[in-house]
Parts: structure tokens; sequence; C-alpha cells
């Protein structure tokens, strides 16, 4: 009798079941109070239709493109196109489909050096050979969390954010500096661009599925009781293909080389043997005497205050990334004092908003957005970085400066999306522009005040990992 009764009970709690899954929820979603109604929509319609006949508005908007729609011509008109302060540089260089802006800004600012330096024209370093080491370095860098991170669920907030992008190309300027230090320097023709390092995107794909797929296999290993030690001999042999990885992607990066040059347009140099880290000493060594500072003009937080962002180093060796908050005057004031020092000044910025690529202009309000939908798109710096509608996103470099009465009115930036784009790789960005969009500059500490240098040397507050202010950097 036992069982015919169990069975019964068993049939009627499935019958409960199915009639609590059957039951409206109690919320007032499904009760429909805040459903989209047809009464709404036509509301929507009448409303619409009263403000007038909008189909010429309609034709235009459906078959042109909205940025050429919304040019703000007022802007292009009598345009002032000189600067009363530029510095010389080296040629345009570009990216190409890669997001390795942070690494081509960073090689615009020491390039010019060394062609001033030694008369060496048209020079470049090898941004390819700095990639494949800092992809290496990411590769171990993700592993290393994955196994720091291995006892918290695969759903933690951390590892989620970890797991997006294990391999991207994003990086910043102390990226730049740690990675010449530890790996040197090589022109650009001892180790030149490949189909790979030009278009990153499949081989990203591939290796974040083979990062992922060891994120996994280091878990497994931590819930089968495998030791630390373990998991990191397990780690070498994982490093072994992705190295492999990026020697079929980048070529192997040389150990040695020769490298001359001409002085000027005549005197040819011996041919010299270097290795990558000589090459560094010789030719960047003035650099390595400069002490550099991250300014960020982050609204959301305290000014005069050091944030360091969790997990955003390219190096499992190195400290995470700090900087020091201030004003967006005293970024400005920086970036002026520099310039005008002659100092090119490597900044970061949301390269995506009121950018007239065409012609190489950074504008507030380039394009009138307002005026061809009736209704307003602007927000507050503090609100677009909460809200994570901007983003630290693109580095460029600052080469020149137009000012009134000792103020800046435009900046000329330099940036690395070749000469297609701009006026022949060139942009003037509009002292409005810096006020909106720019959110970080890189200062010489010797220019720093006093009161700053303090504000740098306290102990910085951590951020998490998944702040909006750094989402786009990661």
């Amino acid at each position: 009798m036992q069982l015919p009764e169990r069975r019964i009970m068993k049939q009627l709690c499935l019958a409960l079941i199915a009639l609590a899954l059957l039951l409206p929820v109690h919320s007032s979603l499904a009760q429909g109070k805040n459903q989209l109604t047809d009464q709404m929509i036509e509301k929507y319609k009448e409303k619409f239709a009263a403000e007038g006949d909008h189909s010429a508005l309609i034709n235009a908007v459906t078959n042109n493109k909205i940025k050429d729609l919304s040019l703000n011509r007022k802007l292009m008109v009598g345009r002032d196109p000189y600067f009363d302060f530029t510095l010389e540089s080296t040629d345009i260089t570009d990216q190409k489909s890669s997001g390795r802006c942070w690494l081509f800004a960073g090689m615009n600012i020491f390039a010019p050096g060394v062609k001033n330096k030694y008369g060496i024209k048209d020079f470049q370093l090898s941004e390819p050979y700095l990639t494949f080491y800092d992809k290496l370095e990411k590769a171990n860098l993700f592993l290393e969390e994955m196994i720091e991170l291995r006892d918290r669920p695969v759903d933690d907030r951390t590892v989620l954010k970890l797991l997006a992008s294990p391999f991207g190309d994003g990086g910043w300027w102390r990226y730049v500096t740690d990675l010449l230090e530890k790996y040197g320097a090589v022109p650009i023709n001892v180790m030149p661009e490949t189909d790979q390092s030009v278009a990153t995107t499949r081989m990203n794909q591939l290796v974040d599925s083979k990062l992922r797929a060891f994120a996994a296999e280091i878990r497994k290993l931590n819930d089968a009781g495998k030791s630390v030690e373990q998991m990191r001999k397990r780690k070498d042999e994982m490093m072994y293909d992705i190295y492999r990885l990026l020697v079929f992607c980048y070529g192997e990066p040389p150990t040695e080389f020769e490298f001359r040059y001409k002085e000027g347009d005549s005197t040819l140099t011996p041919a010299k043997k270097y290795t990558p880290q000589s090459f560094y000493e010789e030719f960047l060594g003035d650099y390595q005497k400069v002490e550099y500072v991250a300014l960020m003009n982050d609204p959301t937080k305290e000014y005069g205050q050091t944030y360091q962002y969790e997990f955003s180093r390219n190096m499992a060796d190195k400290d995470d990334v700090t900087f020091l908050n201030l004003s967006l005057e005293d970024l400005k004031n920086y970036a002026l004092t520099m310039l005008l020092d002659s100092q090119m000044v490597y900044f970061a910025c949301d390269v995506g908003k009121d950018n007239m690529n065409d012609s190489g202009i950074f504008a507030v309000d380039i394009y009138d957005y307002d005026k061809t939908f009736g209704t307003t798109f602007k927000m507050s710096r503090h609100d677009r970085v909460l809200y994570r509608d901007t983003s630290p996103n693109h580095a460029m470099v600052l080469i020149g400066v137009d000012t009134l009465n000792a103020k800046p009115i435009k900046w000329l930036v330099k940036n690395s999306w070749g000469k297609k784009y701009g006026k022949e790789g060139e942009w003037t960005m509009y002292d409005n522009w810096f006020d909106n969009y720019v959110y970080d500059v890189i200062v010489d500490s010797r220019y720093l005040s006093n009161e700053h240098k303090k504000m740098a040397a306290k102990k910085p507050i951590k951020v998490p990992v998944w702040d909006p202010y750094w989402s786009a950097m990661r």
C-alpha cells in the first residue's frame, strides 16, 4: 500500500507545481501595470502626427548617413588651420585593424627623440616586436589570474570580466614602458608587420578560446585537489601552445640584429650588432631617466587622490596601473606646459564622440544630432562616465597648440590611423572637445607641482576591474 500512496503523493506534488507555474506572478510587470500597450502606441502616433509633416525628414534619414545629415556646417566655415606652436614629429603610423593605439602613441612619443638626436630620417620602432611580448605576457597573466581566482564561482563578477577578454589588444602607457624595460626595442625593418599583426580579430578569437579552455582546465585541476605548483607546471605547457601560436602569427622575435642608419642626408654609419636590450639602452636611454605620472580626470571620484585599478596590468610581475585624479584644468595646464617646453604629450580620450574623421576635426556638436532628431543627447561628463556612455578608449599624442591670451583654443593631435583619415593623419582638437572627452594625460614628474607630487605619493584606493572608467582599457 505504501508504493501506490507515494506515487499518488508524487503526482499531486507535480500537479501543484504545474499549477503554480500557470498562476500569474504577483509583480507589477506580470500584472500588466508597466507593459507597453496598444493604447500607449496609439497615443505616440497621435502626438507624432500632431507635430506636423515629417515626411521630408523621414526620407532624408532613411536614405542618408546620419552623420552627413547632422554635420554642423557653421563649425566648418572659416576654420583657422594654423597653430602658433607645433613640434616636429616622425611620419604618421597606422595601427590598421588592431587595438594597439596605446603602443603606437607610445612609440610616437619616443621615436621623434631618436630621430632628432641621431638625425635618422623616417625612423620607426617595431610595434609588432613589443606586441608579440605584450600578447605573451597577457596570456601568462590571464592564466595566473585564473589560478589566483580558482576557488571563486565561474559567474563571479571579477572572473566574468577577465573571461570576457583574455587576450585583447587594449593597453595603456605603463604597458609601453614596462615592455621596453623588459624586452628592449628593435627598428621596424627588423620585425615588420604581418597580416595577423595588423588585423588581429581572428587571431584574438582563436587564442581567447584557447585560454578559456585552459581556464576551465585549471578549475578542474583545482576541483580534483591538485596543488598550485601542479597547476603552474601545467600552465607552463599551456604557455608553450600560446608561444607557438604567436610565432605563427608574428614570426619569431629577433634576439640579435644589425643596424645602420644615415645621419642627415649623407653620412651612413657602419653596421653594428645589437640585441633588443642594447638597442634600447643606446637609442632610448634618455627616456629611462624620466619618471612619468598618469593623471586622470574622473569626476565620479575624489580629486587629489590616487586610484589603482585591479587587474589592470599586462604582466604578472608588475603592479596594477595607478592614476592621480585631478581637475580637468590641472590636466590641461600640464599638457600645455609640457608642449610649450617642446615635450609631446600622450593622452587618452573617447575618440567616438564628435569626431569628423574625413577632415580631422574633434569639436563638440560637429554633428548636431539634437536638431536632426528634435531631442537632446547631452549628458554631463560625470553622468557619461557613471552610466558607461563614455570611457578613455583611444590614445594619441599632442604635438601642437594654438593659444589666445595664453589659453589654449585648439590642439594639434597626431593619430595612428594612417594618412587616409584626418588631415594627413593629424586632427585639430578644439578646446571644448578636450573639456568633454579627454580623460588621461601622461606627465613627466618634473612638471608636477609639489602639492601634486605629494598627492601622487599617497597610498592608492583600490578600484574593482568592473569600474566604468576603466572598462574600455581591459
